[in-house]
């Protein structure tokens, strides 16, 4: 994608994590654009290893973006954050409020105040089961990684999958290494 990257599982048919830079320009940028809402399935991937609407539908599960919607520069990049590729299965009290408020708003914040560019990855692991007839992984844990090149400082944020979770704070690069394996 244009603004940003994904390791991709045909396997678990979510993203492992996507990658993006944000800085001050990018997101002074992103402020003016207006969310689409326009999901869609990737055709770039072969019909078996990719998650398709209906997955999702009924589910009970949102899908929750990676690369969040709100740090798109432009309509075009805007358009590519809702590609399926890009969603996982999250739960939607979540999605709509810890994660939303507490980690993506406040990665955001940090990369206005950055000195320079901040590099974050965000992805999920584990599994409390699957979703549709694509077997789409609903991961156990989500999590964002934000490292800040002028700082030469990195640090996650770690938040169970469910409605009621609490972000319980930062965890270190180290730590989320151990939890993650990656």
């Amino acid at each position: 994608f244009d603004s940003f990257a994904v390791l991709y599982s045909p396997k678990d048919k979510k993203p492992i994590y996507t990658v993006e830079k944000l800085n001050r320009s990018r997101l002074v940028d992103a402020k003016d654009e207006e969310r689409t809402n326009r999901f869609y399935e990737e055709a770039r991937l072969r019909s078996d290893e990719r998650s398709s609407l209906d997955d999702y539908r009924s589910s009970g599960w949102d899908r929750g973006h990676n690369a969040p919607a709100a740090d798109m520069p432009n309509q075009y990049a805007m358009a590519q954050s809702f590609s399926l590729a890009n969603m996982m299965p999250q739960a939607p009290e979540n999605n709509r409020g810890v994660w939303a408020k507490d980690v993506e708003r406040a990665t955001r914040r940090f990369a206005m105040r950055a000195q320079g560019n901040v590099y974050v990855f965000t992805g999920s692991v584990g599994s409390q089961g699957t979703i549709g007839h694509g077997r789409v992984t609903v991961p156990a844990y989500l999590w964002k990684l934000v490292y800040d090149e002028a700082g030469h400082r990195a640090w996650a944020y770690w938040v169970g999958n469910s409605n009621n979770a609490q972000t319980g704070g930062v965890i270190t690069y180290d730590e989320l290494r151990s939890r993650t394996g990656y």
